[in-house]
Parts: structure tokens; C-alpha cells; sequence
């Protein structure tokens, strides 16, 4: 099955990204009245006109429609990233104090104006590509500006960064990027955006501070994140690194270890890149052994009795492909790519809406889609699965290219 298998999903994955997911955020999302984008948008297409915005989804949005541009030259693509980075620097940049307010209101109000280190990772990252899709300066400014921020406000004690500051970056007592996270000072998602933010502004912009910077994050991710052991990465910490949770998150284990490679590829250390290549097979290896069901899917998350949480949400699936993809890449071994396109046939059977477009948010275990979720909310948007796609035909389209082994 193999040898003609990688073109076939490659077809298939491009269409969904190119004819499914791409079009659908430009064709229901985008508010054209209000210069902005509509903060949420039911499985059946209603809109919530009222509904708050967050930079988070303004971010994923400029940063997919720049990658997209940049990978197929689309002019509607690159119209929507001119879109949504005039939303983030009109609704959301705060012009007094730095950085980007983590909402605001349909109208354009602030609501909520902490600095969430998170989404400052966000901005940077879609700011950074948006750059290099378009060619403007002023977008990486406002990148290196944005990194100077996090660099003088967030960085610890004990290394690594904060979670989340006021409106002037002054400290706060509640850090939780969510409702569902723990409150605590660090965590290993926020850890893991700014790294994957990091690592795209060097690629532009080879700074000798940033680059320490960049260096130095990845080997927190190594030494303070990631278990090598167990192939898991803890999720919250103390200031110290006391891990304060054993709950596993089977998304962000093989999104982190793909992130990982691309990191040390980009610093271009040989020693690191090889430390961190058998680390990703590692963690996928985990991965296929402990969060992917029988179907393909990847469970949301367990601990050390087992699964927590057997629904599959779109992101874990996405960021699946591309992490076995880059296993396969690494290993060799056929039951890497075996295993990202079974997660694709699941993502194709199960998430994707076929009659109104994009993927639903997440299904049980037994294949109904969840309840009272939405397709497009401060959460729910086109980062994952628009990234899955690009990475995934880049990565397809080598594995096609290549000669047959040799047994």
C-alpha cells in the first residue's frame, strides 16, 4: 500500500486545505462591515454577532492566510491576511503600553486587557509570517518589538517565562490562560508557542539575542518540559519547575516533539538537532503506543491510570499528520506513516464536514460530534488544520519524491 499511498493523501489533504478549510474562513467569517471577523459561528453556520474576539484567533487567522500565501501565491489568500492584520493592530495592539489585549468586545471595546504571554507568542508568530508572505517591514517590527517585550516582562525565575500580566505588565494573580488550566506560573503550552514564535522570527531575522533566547527555551523544553523517559511532557508548573499536574495532553506531546525538530533545525546545531531528533521518535512512539485509538484518533488526555478524556478534538488530530509525518521523516519506519495517514482517514471520515464545510471542533469516542460546541470561537480556528495541511503536503510531496529503499 505504501508506495502509491503518500500521492493519494497528498491530493487529498490539499483539497481540503485549498477547497475546504481556506475558502471557508474567507467566505463566512471575515466581517467586512466591521473590518474584523465574526468571534463565533455555530456547526450549522449561525453567526453571533455579539460574541467577543479574541488576538488569538485574529492571530491564527493572519498567520494561516500568510503561510498559505506564501506556499501557493493566491491573492485571496494574502487579501485575508491584510484583513486580519488590520484587525490585530486596530482592535488589539495596546498603542500605550505594548503588546495585545487578549479581547475585546464585537464592537471593538477592550474587554479583557491582560497581556496573556500566549497570545503575545501568537501575535508574533502570524506577525512574522505575514512579513515574509508580503514582503512589508512593519509587520517584523512589530515582531522584534513584541519579542522585547516578552524578553524584559516574562522572563522567571529559575528560567522560562510567566504566564500572564496586566495591562501595563504589571503582575496579577490570575494567570490561567483558560478556564480548564490550573493556575499556576508556567506552563508547558505557553512554553511551547513561544518557542515555535521564536523560532520562525530567527529564521527572518538572525539576532544574536534572540537566538540565546531561542537556545535557551529549548533546552528548558528538554530539561525542565519533557520527560525522556515516559516520552510525555508535564503540563503546569511552579516557578521552580515543581510540576504541579500528571495530567498527559497527547496533542501537545507529538505537536512538541515536530516543533522541537524545527527549532534546533533553525538554531543549526548538528548535536542539538540529533539529541532532539531521537527524542521526537521518542515521544511519537509514545504517542502511537499510549493516545491513538483504534480508528486512527487521537484520545484528548490521560495520566498514570490511563485515559482522562476519550473525546478527540480537531487540533490533537491535526498536529498528529504532521507529527508522524516528521517520525517517518526521521525513522524510516513505515508505521509512523502508517499511523499519520490513519489520523488523516479519521480527520476525512469523522471531523470533516463535507456538508458545511471546515472540521467540526471534536467527536466522543464513539463518533458523535460534541454537543454544543462551535465551528468558529475564540479557540476554534483555521491554525491547526491549515498548518496540518501545508506541512503535511510539503512533507508528502518529499516522501513521493524519493526513491524506493533498497531491502
Amino acid at each position: 500500500m505504501l508506495p502509491s499511498a503518500p500521492t493519494d493523501y497528498l491530493r487529498r489533504i490539499e483539497d481540503d486545505l485549498r477547497q475546504n478549510i481556506l475558502p471557508f474562513w474567507i467566505e463566512h467569517v471575515v466581517n467586512r462591515e466591521g473590518g474584523s471577523f465574526y468571534g463565533a459561528i455555530s456547526n450549522d453556520l449561525a453567526v453571533d454577532r455579539g460574541a467577543e474576539r479574541g488576538a488569538l484567533l485574529t492571530s491564527r487567522i493572519l498567520w494561516t492566510y500568510s503561510a498559505a500565501y506564501a506556499h501557493y501565491r493566491e491573492p485571496d489568500y494574502l487579501a485575508m491576511a491584510d484583513h486580519a492584520y488590520a484587525d490585530l493592530t486596530r482592535h488589539f495592539l495596546d498603542g500605550e503600553n505594548g503588546g495585545f489585549f487578549w479581547s475585546v468586545a464585537a464592537d471593538g471595546r477592550v474587554l479583557r486587557d491582560r497581556k496573556q504571554v500566549y497570545g503575545q507568542a501568537f501575535a508574533l508568530y502570524a506577525l512574522a509570517e505575514y512579513h515574509f508572505a508580503s514582503g512589508r517591514p512593519e509587520p517584523l517590527e512589530l515582531a522584534k518589538a513584541t519579542h522585547r517585550l516578552i524578553e524584559r516582562h516574562s522572563r522567571a525565575r529559575h528560567g522560562g517565562y510567566l504566564e500572564a500580566f496586566g495591562r501595563a505588565w504589571e503582575p496579577i494573580a490570575d494567570m490561567r490562560l483558560s478556564e480548564v488550566d490550573m493556575n499556576e506560573p508556567k506552563s508547558q503550552n505557553t512554553h511551547l508557542h513561544v518557542m515555535e514564535a521564536y523560532t520562525r522570527l530567527l529564521a527572518l531575522w538572525p539576532d544574536a539575542g534572540l537566538r540565546t533566547a531561542l537556545r535557551e527555551l529549548v533546552e528548558i523544553m528538554l530539561t525542565r518540559i519533557v520527560d525522556p523517559a515516559s516520552g510525555h511532557l508535564g503540563l503546569f508548573f511552579a516557578e521552580d519547575w515543581t510540576p504541579r499536574s500528571d495530567r498527559v495532553s497527547y496533542g501537545h506531546d507529538i505537536e512538541a516533539a515536530w516543533l522541537l525538530v524545527r527549532a534546533a533545525e533553525v538554531l543549526g546545531d548538528p548535536a542539538l538537532t540529533a539529541r532532539i531528533r531521537a527524542l521526537a521518535v521518542r515521544i511519537a512512539e509514545t504517542t502511537l503506543s499510549e493516545g491513538i485509538d483504534a480508528d486512527g484518533g487521537v484520545f484528548n488526555q490521560g495520566g498514570p491510570s490511563g485515559l482522562t478524556d476519550t473525546n478527540k478534538e480537531w487540533w490533537p488530530q491535526a498536529e498528529a499528520v504532521i507529527g508522524f509525518l516528521d517520525a517517518y521523516r526521521i525513522s524510516g519506519d513505515e508505521r509512523h506513516l502508517a499511523a499519520a495517514l490513519r489520523t488523516w482517514d479519521f480527520i476525512e471520515f469523522r471531523l470533516v464536514d463535507h456538508l458545511r464545510g471546515e472540521w467540526f471542533r471534536g467527536v466522543t469516542r464513539d463518533g458523535r460530534v460534541l454537543g454544543g460546541e462551535l465551528k468558529v470561537s475564540f479557540w476554534k480556528c483555521p491554525y491547526h488544520n491549515g498548518r496540518a495541511g501545508l506541512e503535511a503536503v510539503s512533507r508528502l510531496r518529499e516522501i513521493a519524491a524519493a526513491p524506493p529503499s533498497q531491502s
